[in-house]
């Protein structure tokens, strides 16, 4: 176990990993294969499995600070590229526009869905796999992409209905810098092009789940402030927790990439805060180990310049 010196947070000692992409699954209905990349440690067994989604625009090569972390620490990342990254280049007329939320959704069952596939296009990581330890990830729309896995119910603009899409095989949630209630809450831009915003309900969410937002992030999307973003956590049920970035924005200090531009509060401690905060909870609630989430839990309780750790 080592103490990180900037945030007084422990976790263990770093591994060599390896990474494959892109492995493509052919996917016709969604007009073009789905691309994904594999990061996992070089050695261990029964790894748990984390599905990552990206933000809008990203891609699979996304997220960098965060996939090397978790990897590097004993956890096979999945992720993939989807139909609203700028690599697609979708045009604005493209009729899959409007539904790139359930797009999205069917991207991630179907990597669920072809796990065996993708286990065994990695050299040597075949048999290596808990496939019953998954926990599904996201930042910003792709938060939304892993809450609609453990429950949270988005009300589709076509149909009117909100359909209950999680899936059982997910047993937590990570939620990054995510959106929060719809409505009149929403500004007009985005009530007009992200639909699938305007009415979330977070009531249904009853899996386990780490909230993570940032205390500055204030997005043209909603007319609340920075707190809009804290709402998968005081509005869903079951066991939850909050970790608020003290100066974080939406890119929570840089998590999005070594080197990304569009990082607007660019911060080493940030990322590794966020790092070690969401590894922690990893291994806490796949089981590994506990030690490393309960002393965040005391470290960051109240009084830490970085950010706070809440639950319920």
């Amino acid at each position: 176990m080592t103490t990180h010196r900037t945030t007084g947070l422990t976790g263990p000692a770093p591994t060599p990993i390896m990474t494959v992409k892109p492995i493509a699954l052919p996917a016709p209905e969604r007009g073009q294969d789905l691309h994904v990349r594999v990061s996992a440690p070089l050695t261990g067994t029964r790894l748990p499995i984390v599905l990552l989604a990206h933000g809008f625009g990203s891609d699979l090569d996304g997220y960098a600070p965060l996939v090397d972390h978790w990897s590097s620490h004993g956890f096979v990342v999945i992720q993939a590229t989807h139909l609203d990254s700028k690599r697609v280049s979708m045009a604005a007329d493209d009729p899959r526009r409007p539904h790139l939320w359930r797009y999205r959704l069917r991207d991630m069952k179907q990597i669920l869905d072809e796990l065996r596939t993708l286990e065994t296009s990695v050299p040597g990581l075949s048999g290596r796999v808990d496939h019953s330890r998954v926990v599904a990830a996201g930042h910003s729309f792709g938060g939304q992409s892993a809450g609609i896995l453990v429950g949270l119910r988005v009300t589709d603009p076509r149909t009117g209905t909100a359909d209950d899409l999680s899936d059982s095989r997910v047993m937590a949630s990570i939620q990054l810098a995510t959106a929060g209630k719809g409505g009149d809450e929403l500004t007009p831009f985005a009530h007009e092009n992200l639909p699938w915003l305007r009415d979330q309900d977070f009531s249904h969410i009853t899996a386990p789940g780490l909230v993570v937002a940032g205390d500055k992030d204030d997005l043209p999307l909603t007319t609340r402030g920075p707190a809009w973003t804290s709402d998968p956590y005081t509005l869903s049920r079951g066991n939850k927790s909050l970790l608020t970035v003290h100066g974080g924005e939406h890119f929570l200090g840089g998590i999005s990439g070594y080197r990304a531009a569009e990082t607007t509060d660019e911060d080493p401690s940030r990322v590794a805060l966020v790092q070690q905060v969401t590894l922690a909870y990893l291994r806490h609630i796949t089981g590994i180990d506990d030690t490393d989430w309960q002393i965040a839990r005391s470290v960051l309780a109240e009084g830490h310049p970085l950010g706070r750790l809440e639950s319920k």
